[in-house]
């Protein structure tokens, strides 16, 4: 497919210089770090040394002291507490974080995840329903609730008390709870606004362990699961996160809980992990109980407290994930088919396929996929509970929620974001509804959002990657939104030998530039650039720069992203 080259702006010259001076770097890194932020000496050593005790006090989150004076008065009467959040990776990581903490001082908890089906997202009539029938008094939401004003309601006419830990973007309404904590609320001055919901849990047991005087340990042993939500609810690598995903990591990667550590080792990589790791290897294998099964397997799974009952619940997890897999397959293939054998539909400006017999559960995924190969905003559809259930995905720069917006009339609901929604409808609206969309996308988009864009940090001489560069550019890490790994672009190289085609169309080959040493690359799906390569004339390339091993020896890689020919 092609692919738009888009030069990142460079930042200011007066900030690049100076940094450079002061850190004695070359000004491509110093622009990095002007460009994320670090105007000075001192915020590059925050940067580059992350310091938990540099973490914003719990207490500046609006309705904190709430929630602490109401948990220790339940843990004071014995009351019994339960934990609830949603069944994706960041509900589970929450709930397990936030369980696993308090049932070391309060055996009076229990925790609760609705089903993906039969409740849907967010606090259920039912979730309530079971608290009230088993004598729960007060319920800690995580990941959720925000918009549930409703239910916080009926759980108060049931002598239920919530405290809510959420961090998507409030109503105009906020529930009537007994503390709200939500850094995006208008009224929270809380310094970092872009937490994931098990952030949040962290930010809930680091107040509980500082007004009750708890070493930081006892909450520190819990980032591995920050992590793990961070990087799988693609949340910012920015402030706060970026402190929680360094020490998550370290975490994940010395001493995880025996719950990672057996998927871990079911991932099979022996190598640490990064955030892009836990997006392919972890989160994946987590999300799998909720979208097949039943995700309080995955928090079962991740409060594990011996070896063995991990690997068991692991190697069930594992299980759904391949079931999971297989699904995700069938049913891309089938839609791509459904396009390929349909002129109007593969050249539409919009995907909207739709079979009533695909599984509700990975219509996201296969969404995503379908987006990755025809870069169109697309929604895939399928029956669930009497209606049709839909999960959309956008390109960069197109509002997919607007758009939804302008075919509301053919739906029963909605909701999501610029780039991810899911929907409902009736099954006689499918094709209207098809029709429309497919309308309002041709009015809105305009052609250069339809071409994937590549964006580069740099433009660079290979001459430049050097260890000292190298090693400096690995410590921009952890990389993910908002600080992704740096793409450079690097003109009029050439092939040094023969390239060669590997695996299934990826490219391997050496290049240099003029003096330049010699670089060893691959390229994934580039296989048909080879003859082009080997012919000897020059190119250009866009890649990033990442560290190869093989058999205990260790060199530098280009990992190509995009490559022009004359």
């Amino acid at each position: 497919m092609e692919k738009r080259w888009v030069a990142q702006e460079k930042a200011d010259a007066q900030i690049v210089e100076k940094l450079s001076k002061e850190l004695n770097v070359d000004m491509i890194l110093s622009n990095m770090m002007a460009k994320r932020g670090i105007h000075s000496f001192e915020e590059a050593k925050d940067f580059f040394r992350p310091d938990l005790r540099l973490l914003h006090d719990p207490f500046l989150m609006k309705d904190m002291p709430q929630a602490i004076e109401r948990i220790e008065r339940a843990l004071k009467n014995e009351e019994h507490i339960l934990v609830y959040g949603d069944y994706d990776v960041d509900g589970t990581t929450s709930v397990a974080l936030t369980y696993s903490f308090f049932k070391q001082i309060h055996p009076n908890i229990n925790y609760y995840i609705p089903d993906r089906y039969k409740e849907g997202y967010g606090i259920s009539t039912q979730g309530i329903e079971y608290a009230a029938e088993n004598n729960y008094t007060l319920i800690i939401a995580l990941d959720c609730g925000i918009k549930s004003v409703d239910k916080v309601a009926y759980a108060t006419e049931k002598g239920i008390d919530f405290i809510i830990c959420d961090h998507h973007l409030p109503g105009d309404e906020i529930p009537a709870a007994v503390a709200v904590l939500d850094p995006k609320r208008k009224d929270c001055e809380y310094p970092y606004k872009e937490l994931s919901g098990c952030g949040l849990g962290f930010k809930l047991i680091q107040a509980y362990a500082d007004k009750n005087n708890l070493p930081f340990s006892s909450v520190e042993e819990y980032l591995d699961l920050v992590a793990v939500s961070i990087a799988s609810d693609i949340v910012p690598i920015t402030g706060e996160n970026r402190t929680l995903a360094y020490f998550g990591l370290k975490k994940l990667n010395e001493n995880p809980c025996k719950g990672l550590q057996a998927l871990i080792e079911l991932s099979g990589k022996t190598d640490d992990f990064s955030i892009t790791d836990i997006v392919f290897a972890i989160g994946p294998r987590i999300n799998a109980a909720g979208r097949i099964d039943d995700a309080k397997k995955a928090v079962q799974l991740l409060i594990a407290a011996s070896t063995e009952i991990a690997e068991d619940a692991g190697f069930i997890i594992n299980l759904k994930n391949a079931e999971r897999k297989e699904f995700d397959s069938n049913i891309t293939e089938q839609a791509l088919n459904m396009i390929l054998n349909s002129p109007e539909m593969e050249h539409r400006k919009s995907t909207v396929v739709y079979h009533e017999s695909w599984h509700k559960g990975v219509i996201g995924i296969v969404a995503s996929r379908l987006t990755e190969k025809y870069y169109r905003p697309t929604i895939v559809l399928t029956q669930s509970n009497g209606h049709v259930a839909g999960s959309a995905r956008s390109v960069i720069g197109y509002d997919l929620y607007e758009a939804l917006c302008e075919c509301s009339d053919l739906l029963e609901q909605f909701g999501g974001h610029k780039y991810a929604a899911g929907l409902t409808m009736k099954t006689e609206n499918v094709a209207a509804f098809s029709q429309r969309f497919e309308e309002v996308v041709c009015a809105t988009i305009t052609d250069d959002l339809l071409i994937q864009e590549i964006s580069m940090e740099a433009e660079i001489e290979l001459n430049q990657i050097n260890p000292k560069f190298f090693r400096i550019l690995n410590q921009f890490a952890p990389f993910g939104p908002q600080n992704m790994s740096p793409v450079f672009m690097s003109r009029n190289v050439s092939s040094y030998g023969y390239g060669t085609m590997v695996g299934n169309n990826h490219l391997k080959m050496t290049i240099k530039q003029q003096n330049s040493p010699t670089f060893d690359c691959i390229g994934f799906g580039f296989g048909n650039h080879l003859e082009q390569i080997n012919i000897g004339k020059p190119f250009d390339i866009c890649y990033t720069i990442e560290e190869n091993v093989w058999k205990e020896k260790r060199n530098i890689q280009l990992n190509i992203k995009g490559i022009k020919t004359y």
